[in-house]
């Protein structure tokens, strides 16, 4: 059973930081790509960052530069570090993983406040 458990937003102000966590669990995680979505109420989830396998990294034109995804294989985690915070980073944070397209965690909100 997959299960992809966030971890790590919260309130904070514009210009801030974060780091946003993933554990999974029931995959093999070190040959799956692994990406950060977001989501706000009333908007189609969209993707912020993945990292392949081998740590090929790609982010959404709206956070490069500021966000930074990482991997840690032995723990089965990704990261989201995420400075220089806007109000338009404000959403819940999901991980995923792209063999299981369809199994999501509870996700981690993000609120930035201006």
């Amino acid at each position: 059973q997959v299960q992809l458990v966030e971890s790590g937003g919260g309130l904070m102000q514009a210009g801030g930081s974060l780091r946003l966590s993933c554990v999974a669990s029931g995959i093999i995680f070190s040959k799956n790509i692994m990406s950060w979505y977001r989501q706000v109420p009333g908007k189609q989830r969209e993707l912020v960052a993945s990292i392949a396998s081998g740590g090929v990294t790609n982010y959404a034109d709206s956070v490069k530069g500021r966000f930074t995804i990482s991997r840690d294989n032995p723990k089965n985690t990704v990261h989201l570090q995420m400075n220089n915070l806007k109000p338009d980073d404000t959403a819940i944070y999901y991980c995923n993983a792209r063999s299981y397209p369809r199994s999501w965690g509870q996700g981690t909100q993000v609120t930035v406040s201006s």
